[in-house]
């Protein structure tokens, strides 16, 4: 959210900085006229572009996906500290990482000439 690393806390990285996505994001956004799909990757990044469309939980929101397409695919983060998580939603890699597969192929598809 930052692009850079804001620090190690107590139980894990520290929190984005906020003065940086409003400033990076805005503009690396403008000059990429072409974007597909922005994934969110966990909850930093849901709060600051789904702000009141969110659910009320992570899980919910991923779970609910197809509210924020075809513009954003809201995903939890890789985290080795996700591997419960993951553990305990098993969906998640049975529906979510085929998905985002498809899209990601699609996106990137080199039109036939």
């Amino acid at each position: 959210m930052g692009f850079c690393y804001p620090g190690k806390g107590i139980s894990g990285d520290l929190p984005p900085r906020p003065e940086c996505a409003p400033f990076w994001h805005r503009q690396l956004l403008s000059n990429m006229s072409e974007v597909k799909l922005i994934i969110l990757i966990g909850q930093y990044a849901q709060n600051y572009y789904l702000k009141d469309l969110k659910k009320a939980t992570l899980t919910e929101t991923v779970k609910s996906f197809n509210d924020y397409l075809p513009t954003y695919l809201p995903l939890v983060h890789p985290s080795p500290r996700n591997k419960i998580w993951q553990k305990r939603n098993p969906w998640f890699e049975l529906t979510m990482v085929p998905l985002l597969q498809q899209m990601i192929n699609e996106i990137i598809a080199i039109p036939e000439i």
